[in-house]
């Protein structure tokens, strides 16, 4: 692989069929899921062909990107460039937890003591704000809060090692030490498989034996919204670093080039950190 010296001053590439191509099928699959979500009998097909579609384009997409960045065409601002988009990307991902955090704080700091004060107390004369609880009407199925032990515990304890390995093969990646790499970034995905595990068998428990639903009330909304979104990004950041690791399998990134490596590490961390937040704000909180 050409050094990033020698590359273009600024790399453009040429023509590309795979905006349109993403665009075609992530309207396919938005136009799948809003039948799906209304009862048509054809939403599901449409919707999964769509995500079948769109994951099509971004094994090509990337794989043009990743040929480019091989054979030398990205110099030190096309990385400067990705950094910077990545950073943004991550930023917008801040922002998209921060609005269910704030609807859990929202819902739990300001609405219940508003419906449960002096004012309220007419039309819901048995309402208390207690989180956790089947609203002011009653109209929520009852059903048992989820507690930290010991599922999500475990769970902390495993996204928190993984975070470990993916430092350990980054750095054995920094030191030129491929096998290495490749072990602890097997290792990572596989702890992220594990937790992924543990969540639907939470999930079941959920349903199964707690009586909780998306449907109970605002916890059970938040409490899925949140835990579920989140367990969609660690399901992404553990494709992400597969490919990864099918990279380095195949002899890319060096020991000075391997932004590839870091951008889908910045995204674990990321998640990381929102687990810790989620951990103490849904479970013990």
């Amino acid at each position: 692989m050409s050094s990033p010296q020698t590359a273009p001053y600024y790399f453009v590439p040429g023509p590309s069929r795979w905006p349109m191509c993403a665009g075609m099928s992530m309207l396919v699959t938005m136009a799948g899921a809003s039948g799906w979500v209304n009862s048509a009998p054809w939403g599901p097909a449409v919707c999964l062909a769509g995500i079948a579609a769109t994951l099509v384009v971004l094994y090509f997409w990337f794989g043009d990107a990743i040929k480019e960045s091989e054979s030398g065409m990205y110099g030190r601002r096309i990385d400067l460039s990705y950094r910077w988009s990545m950073s943004w990307f991550i930023f917008s991902e801040v922002m998209f937890f921060g609005a269910f955090f704030g609807a859990l704080f929202y819902a739990r700091a300001v609405s219940m003591p508003w419906l449960a004060d002096l004012d309220h107390k007419i039309l819901w004369p048995d309402f208390t704000p207690t989180w956790g609880n089947t609203g002011p009407a009653g109209v929520v199925d009852g059903f048992q809060t989820m507690g930290p032990f010991p599922i999500p515990t475990i769970n902390t304890a495993l996204l928190l090692l993984s975070g470990v390995t993916l430092t350990i093969s980054h750095h054995a990646l920094r030191a030129g030490h491929r096998s290495k790499t490749a072990f602890w970034l097997f290792a990572t995905i596989l702890l992220g498989a594990i937790f992924m595990g543990f969540q639907v068998y939470e999930y079941m428990h959920a349903y199964a034996d707690l009586n909780l639903k998306l449907t109970s009330g605002i916890y059970g909304s938040t409490f899925f919204m949140l835990t579920g979104f989140h367990g969609f990004h660690v399901t992404m950041g553990a494709i992400m670093l597969s490919v990864v690791l099918y990279r380095v399998l195949k002899g890319h990134f060096t020991a000075d080039n391997h932004f590839g490596f870091e951008g889908a590490a910045w995204y674990w961390h990321f998640v990381d950190v929102v687990w810790l937040g989620l951990y103490v704000v849904v479970y013990w909180l």
